[in-house]
Order: structure tokens, then C-alpha cells, then sequence
């Protein structure tokens, strides 16, 4: 039990006082999703998208009126997504086996699907560095079975985190020793990577940890201590906000950890959150994918944006 409680959050460090306010409560916009996920936020048209894995389509919700209408379906059973430095849609596609992007004309172009030579597992979440550069996580949910993508072999034999530099298809994995790598994010100098195991769901007392990696000037890591363990089920996806704090999914709700590790703080959402994204005209509204429904909430941060 934390320290102090509002409708809300619960406080676990007086620090998760200065990152919330007391007479603000998280908001339900839409519900109906079986297993929501990946938000990204597009501030030129003030909306946000997200996917319904198990639906196979991605969905939209709009900022000036509260709208929500399906964005893509069929939608190769996407997961993460991000925007890259030029405003495109970036996603990680579970039955596509790639990661894909779509262009400002509403096409789409596959960047990578294969490593070696063989097929990737299934793309899990993503984010795009100031350099340009693409970090994916390639778990093999998306192939365990029918429900997320599609049953096949795990032709790569490991789940692997890679770095894609999309200027020259370069492919390169950064971080093979996962057990099922998740959610990613960088701190905001991008001196640091923050992974996520889940590997919990695939073995017996398995991870279900966030780790902590230096970035190398030239695109490599270091390190790779735990940083945080999961208390309520598992971690799944993050963002960093300016100060450097961690908002991470979890079983009951969205956990704040300050970047000496410290549980500072959570918001309390009754259903497991899968993933988050600050969005909103000042990045200062987090939006969470619960298991059936897209939650926000404003806090006294803002978002980690990349330098470029």
C-alpha cells in the first residue's frame, strides 16, 4: 500500500506529489477493444492511435470531438507504434512479421522483415532515436498462436532487440540475452535504453523486469542491469517523461519509477495496461491502453520527445 492515496494514484514517494494533482482523475475516453495497445499520438491532426491486436485493427481517437473510428482494418495485427522525426506512422506488425511504416500519402512500406536471412519473430514495440534510427523488441508472441497473429516457427530461434538505420536497411540486434524483450524507451539524452522482460509468461519464475542499458556512440549497448521489477504482474510498455521519471504499464494500473529506481507512484486503472503515451498540445496527458479501453490522464510532466 503506498503512503498516500487520492481517487487516482497512489503516492509511494512525497517526489509523486510534484507529478500529479490532487483534483485530477483519469478519464475512460472509449472502451470496446479486446486487447488494447501501442498508443502513439499525432500532434498536427490531434489524435491518437492505437491497435486492437486480437480485432486485428488499429484504431483512432480525436482529440477536438471525442470521436473514435477504426483507423485501419485489416491491420496485419499490429502492436507498438511510434511517429518518426518526418510525422509517419511507425508500427510493428505481429502477423506481418516487420516492421512497417506509413508514408504521408496513407501507403504502407515494409522496413525490415528478416535478420540473417530468416523471418523475424513478431515485432512487439518501438521507438525512433534524434539520429533517425529505429529500436524494435521481436518477442514470438505474435507467433505462439492465433489470437495475436499467426502460429508459425520461430525461425530466428531467440527474441532479440534490433536497430534498424531505415537511411541504409542496416539491421543490427543490439540485446539477445531476453527471455521475451517488450517495451522500450530512451531517457531523454538517449545516454540510456530502458528494455523490458516479460519473460515471465514463458517460464516459471521468468523475468518480469525493466533492465537498464548504456548507448554507445556507436549504436551498441552496455550494461543491461535490472532496473525495476514488476510488484503487480508484469511490465509491458514505457515512455520517459523531461525529468526522466519511467511510466510503465503493469497489472493494476501505470507504475512511476524516478531514474534512481525508486517507485515514486501509481495510477490506479481497474484494468492490466498494456502500454502508454504522453500526448495532448503540451505532452503533458498520458494516454493508457487498458486490456478493453483507452484511458488519459494529465499530469504535472511532460513527455521525453527525441533531440532531432
Amino acid at each position: 500500500m503506498g503512503i498516500g492515496l487520492s481517487a487516482s494514484f497512489e503516492v509511494w514517494d512525497a517526489r509523486f506529489e510534484k507529478l500529479i494533482f490532487g483534483n485530477v482523475h483519469v478519464e475512460k475516453l472509449w472502451t470496446g477493444c479486446r486487447w488494447a495497445e501501442g498508443p502513439a499520438w499525432f500532434a498536427a491532426g490531434r489524435y491518437l492511435v492505437w491497435s486492437d491486436i486480437p480485432n486485428d485493427r488499429m484504431l483512432r481517437w480525436d482529440e477536438t470531438d471525442g470521436s473514435v473510428s477504426v483507423f485501419r482494418q485489416p491491420a496485419m495485427n499490429t502492436n507498438g507504434h511510434t511517429v518518426d522525426l518526418q510525422g509517419r506512422l511507425v508500427s510493428c506488425e505481429h502477423r506481418g512479421r516487420c516492421v512497417s511504416r506509413t508514408e504521408h500519402d496513407g501507403s504502407r512500406s515494409v522496413l525490415v522483415s528478416h535478420f540473417e536471412g530468416k523471418r523475424l519473430n513478431s515485432p512487439n514495440d518501438v521507438v525512433v532515436k534524434s539520429d533517425g534510427t529505429i529500436w524494435f523488441s521481436d518477442p514470438s508472441y505474435g507467433i505462439d498462436s492465433e489470437y495475436e497473429g499467426d502460429a508459425a516457427p520461430n525461425e530466428q530461434g531467440a527474441q532479440r532487440v534490433y536497430r534498424l538505420d531505415p537511411a541504409s536497411g542496416a539491421l543490427r540486434a543490439v540485446a539477445s540475452d531476453f527471455v521475451q524483450p517488450n517495451g522500450l524507451a530512451f531517457s531523454p539524452d538517449e545516454s540510456l535504453l530502458y528494455i523490458v522482460d516479460t519473460g515471465a509468461t514463458h517460464v516459471p519464475n521468468g523475468p518480469h523486469h525493466v533492465r537498464r542499458f548504456g548507448v554507445n556512440a556507436d549504436g551498441t549497448l552496455s550494461g543491461g542491469e535490472v532496473f525495476a521489477t514488476c510488484g503487480a504482474g508484469l511490465y509491458d510498455g514505457l515512455r520517459i517523461d523531461v525529468k526522466g521519471n519511467l511510466w510503465l504499464s503493469a497489472g493494476d494500473g501505470v507504475h512511476c519509477h524516478a531514474p534512481d529506481g525508486t517507485l515514486l507512484g501509481k495510477i490506479r486503472i481497474p484494468e492490466t495496461v498494456a502500454n502508454v503515451c504522453f500526448g495532448g498540445a503540451k505532452l503533458n496527458r498520458l494516454f493508457i491502453c487498458g486490456t478493453t479501453s483507452l484511458y488519459a490522464v494529465y499530469l504535472n510532466t511532460r513527455g521525453a520527445r527525441p533531440r532531432g
